[in-house]
């Protein structure tokens, strides 16, 4: 622990205000995941559309005391009972402290970076060292310029050894990052195109991640890398290599069904060591595992032993549809305190159900007595309002007395144990975490609480959202405001599910199409304002009783909300005016707004929360004076409306596309749609999102058809050579189009494209494998990362809109965060 007045010493931040001289153990950049405030400093940073001290108040007001602020921090005079620390940058402060409590340990430190597979190294590191060392390293991928500092902040007196990884995207970050983990003992795992956007060529990114390498004992890399270069003269380079001269020469690689024999020259010795994998990225990244092993001399039949129990690491907490409506979130792959806090942030971002139930197994290597270690882990479940833990393990089962602040607990000895009597647990309309080390087999215990579905399913990330979420928070001028739309399921991704993750992140609107959309999200626990856009006078009651806003759109509309209003005896109600300027679908038009200025003025019963438009082409360059005419017309009818009511209301008539190709119509909000989901018309902005939806399904036969015999219904499709054919599990029923029959559609099979062949069934494709060595049982890629749902839409001479929303709900959404 370090205090108050240390730390403003240690990050040169003279005390604004100091009312006591607290303790500090736990620091904080995210307003939500206070988890012990009284000692607790907040780094209050800021980013383009917010200020880092607006989230004081909400802080204060849960027990928080301590402050790091900037320059722009008026006065602490509503908070007596703080301390107040200015920092000229609150930044670089958080990376000051971390960087000086690394200095206060001594133990070697593994710094982790390259394009890819730092995340892997690290957790497969952990897992082969984990019987040597008592091992701090970063929770997930905390490799950022915020991140890398919370992750060293970790590090105590019982640590031996620390793992750490650091990620860049841009020149000047690695130096930043190097002060920070100080490695003595520096990992490269590869140079490829990810985060290549920041840097001229791939000569400067190297150059720049070889800045971690400053001061590092050693330099473990792959000597083959392309353009790999070494500027740290004096680091022992501890290299591998499949065809130079290298300190670890690899011989031979053989692939196996399920596993790889690795034949390799270590100090002229042969040695081999077998892995369960057989793809490349997982081969390279246990090579250089292999490295670290022999430079930290690792007995060699110990890593032998090791790497051939080497488990995949799982990136992300997933988020599927239970039995009794239930949601389950699955991260039984490790169990540490860290990633523990993690995955309850990420439960409590779900607000679908008020019952929240941890299943929890014995937390592994921690390095703390039992008793300690499980008094914290009762303090965070009390802390994060859990109703129910169910312990598996003897070691947190010996410890009862930790979780008595836990409304219903259960325990048991192990994963067997607890399925004899699964029967007995009740679950039922409530969030369930399982959270566990993978020795405990808890993914037998997901397939029990799973809902039963079909191999075919729609895979949603929600870190992709969140990436692009705040990608186009970025491009907002202060003070302007986001309504993020999630109306048609979210476009098919979700309803709920996406909207807890826009309420966690602060998007100040959401819209839906229909009043029962609206009505799911409050049922589900979404709080934010709620605007319905087609809002039927058979719908008043429930739209009224659940706080939803209408969209109104004309003096039809109006009449009857006005008369149901005044029978209910309800003033000020919250409604938002849409104008037509030009789309010609839904809204008043210009030369109505001297009536309806006139109708509003007269009225009691309705509060104008905000007047929009919709730009009819605001994608395509051709149109621009078409917009900028819709522009014209909508401000100068907002005006007209402005001076007739008296008062001023929020204006939006920017939609995805014209956030970034017309800012100056970013107004008082934007409406953000499909751009959230990781679409964009703008070639430039597209490059910058990333994929959220994922459509995957299995092979279900495969079988060899001869030139000559025909495939599916009508018999369309003639095979002209000797094929193979695979059936796959999905169908139009599905949502995949029927015109994509015929070799119109293709899916993607190990990562090579297959076309569809004859036509598409209602529950069943065929696709032509042909020279693709697939089984059945292999899974197919319908749209995703590398075959984009822009693309199946042009094939289907379509938009992703329809694509994306046509998927069936009879397919399953799962949802995860990296």
């Amino acid at each position: 622990m370090y205090s108050i007045s240390k730390i403003s010493s240690i990050i040169n931040a003279p005390l604004l205000q100091l009312k006591e001289d607290a303790l500090i153990d736990q620091l904080l950049t995210d307003s939500r995941k206070v988890l012990f405030p009284a000692s607790t400093l907040f780094f209050a940073m800021g980013n383009a559309s917010r200020e880092g001290s607006q989230f004081i108040d909400e802080l204060y007001r849960k027990g928080v005391r301590n402050f790091v602020v900037d320059e722009n921090f008026i006065s602490a005079i509503n908070y007596p009972a703080a301390n107040f620390l200015k920092s000229a940058n609150v930044l670089s402060a958080l990376q000051l402290l971390a960087g000086y409590h690394r200095r206060q340990f001594s133990i070697p430190v593994i710094g982790i970076t390259g394009s890819n597979g730092k995340t892997m190294v690290k957790e497969w590191l952990y897992q082969l060292l984990q019987y040597d060392y008592n091992i701090v390293r970063s929770p997930k991928s905390y490799n950022s310029q915020i991140g890398v500092p919370l992750s060293v902040w970790q590090i105590n007196a019982a640590n031996t050894l620390g793992i750490f990884e650091a990620g860049i995207s841009q020149p000047g970050e690695m130096e930043k990052l190097q002060q920070i983990i100080q490695p003595t003992i520096a990992v490269f795992t590869n140079i490829g195109e990810a985060h290549s956007e920041g840097f001229e060529n791939n000569e400067q990114k190297i150059k720049e991640k070889n800045k971690l390498f400053s001061g590092a004992e050693v330099l473990i890399f792959n000597k083959d890398m392309p353009g790999m270069f070494v500027s740290n003269p004096s680091a022992e380079l501890f290299t591998w290599s499949k065809k130079q001269d290298a300190t670890v020469l690899i011989k031979n690689i053989c692939r196996q069904h399920d596993q790889t024999d690795i034949d390799f020259i270590y100090k002229e010795k042969e040695q081999r060591i077998s892995i369960p994998f057989t793809d490349e990225a997982s081969i390279e990244n246990t090579i250089t595992c292999l490295c670290v092993m022999l430079y930290l001399k690792i007995n060699e039949k110990v890593i032998k032993a090791r790497m051939l129990k080497l488990q995949p690491v799982e990136m992300r907490l997933q988020l599927k549809q239970g039995i009794n409506n239930c949601s389950v979130i699955n991260d039984s792959y490790s169990a540490d305190i860290n990633s523990f806090i993690i995955a309850l942030d990420f439960l409590l971002q779900q607000q679908q159900h008020s019952k929240r139930t941890v299943i929890l197994s014995d937390i592994i290597g921690s390095g703390q007595p039992s008793n300690e270690l499980y008094a914290r882990v009762g303090n965070i479940l009390h802390q994060k309002n859990i109703d129910r833990l169910i312990a598996v393990g003897n070691e947190i089962s010996g410890q009862h007395a930790a979780f008595k602040q836990i409304p219903e607990t259960h325990f048991f000895a192990s994963t067997d144990a607890l399925i004899k009597n699964f029967h007995t647990l009740h679950f039922s309309n409530e969030t369930i975490l399982v959270k566990g080390a993978r020795i405990f087999g808890l993914e037998t215990l997901i397939h029990l609480l799973e809902q039963k579905v079909h191999q075919t399913f729609l895979e949603i990330n929600l870190s992709s959202i969140t990436h692009n979420l705040k990608y186009y928070q970025q491009q907002l001028k202060p003070g302007t405001k986001m309504m993020a739309m999630v109306k048609a399921s979210g476009y098919g991704s979700g309803s709920f599910e996406i909207a807890n993750l826009l309420q966690f992140h602060k998007v100040d609107y959401l819209a839906v199409a229909y009043v029962d959309e609206g009505i799911e999200l409050r049922k589900a626990g979404i709080r934010l304002p709620i605007m319905v856009m087609n809002a039927e006078p058979a719908t008043f009651d429930m739209l009224l009783q659940h706080n939803l806003e209408p969209e109104i759109y004309s003096f039809g509309i109006l009449q009857a909300l006005e008369n149901y209003l005044q029978q209910s005896g309800i003033t000020q109600y919250p409604v938002h005016i849409k104008l037509d300027t030009g789309m010609h679908r839904l809204g008043f038009e210009a030369a109505d707004i001297p009536a309806l200025s006139e109708k509003l003025k007269q009225q009691r019963h309705f509060k104008i929360q905000t007047v929009f438009s919709h730009l009819a082409a605001s994608d395509d360059p051709s149109e621009d004076d078409f917009t900028r005419m819709q522009a014209n017309v909508f401000l100068q009818c907002c005006d007209q409306l402005r001076r007739s009511l008296g008062y001023d209301f929020i204006k939006h008539i920017a939609n995805t596309s014209a956030i970034n190709r017309h800012k100056e119509l970013q107004l008082d909000m934007v409406r953000l749609g499909i751009g959230l989901y990781g679409v964009d018309s703008n070639a430039a902005v597209q490059s910058q999102l990333k994929n959220v939806a994922t459509l995957r399904t299995t092979i279900s036969q495969i079988k060899k058809v001869n030139a000559g015999e025909t495939v599916g219904y009508s018999r369309k499709a003639v095979v002209k050579k000797d094929s193979m054919i695979a059936t796959v599990r999905i169908g139009y029923a599905d949502g995949y189009p029927r015109v994509l029959s015929n070799g119109n559609g293709e899916m993607m099979i190990k990562g090579v494209p297959a076309k569809v062949i004859g036509n598409v069934c209602m529950d069943m494709t065929m696709l032509d494998i042909t020279g693709i060595n697939a089984e059945e049982g292999d899974e197919v890629i319908v749209f995703g990362t590398d075959l984009i749902v822009s693309t199946v839409a042009k094939e289907a001479g379509t938009i992703a809109y329809e694509i994306l929303t046509g998927i069936s709900q009879r397919v399953q959404r799962v949802y995860y965060e990296e």
